[in-house]
């Protein structure tokens, strides 16, 4: 079991890196077993305005969701991967080697959660 995955406390509950890690797969699952958007079988929400090119922005949006939002959670499964606790002895980040938690870390909690 890799060191993030293990229980940061005695109860067994997961750590917070393993916690926000966990939050990012099931996102990026979701969203790769998500049907894609197509105006045809789900439909438009109302529009805010009468104006052909936000409707155009809007299709565009929600066509694409899916696959930004897949996107996205890979970049920050990543990043949880990368910045990781170091060895249990050691108290650094296993990315950029500074004191864990990292900045680096701390921006993808405080982002997501």
């Amino acid at each position: 079991m890799p060191p993030f995955m293990k229980p940061a406390t005695r109860r067994g509950r997961p750590s917070e890196h393993a916690r926000l890690l966990q939050c990012v797969q099931q996102i990026l699952e979701r969203s790769d077993r998500a049907v894609p958007w197509d105006p045809d079988t789900v439909g438009l929400p109302e529009a805010p305005s009468d104006s052909a090119l936000a409707r155009i922005n809007d299709v565009a949006f929600y066509a694409n969701a899916r696959n930004e939002v897949s996107t996205l959670a890979s970049v920050c499964a990543d990043l949880l991967h990368l910045h990781s606790p170091g060895e249990e002895n050691e108290h650094r980040c296993r990315g950029c080697r500074l004191p864990w938690p990292c900045s680096t870390f701390g921006e993808i909690a405080r982002l997501i959660s």
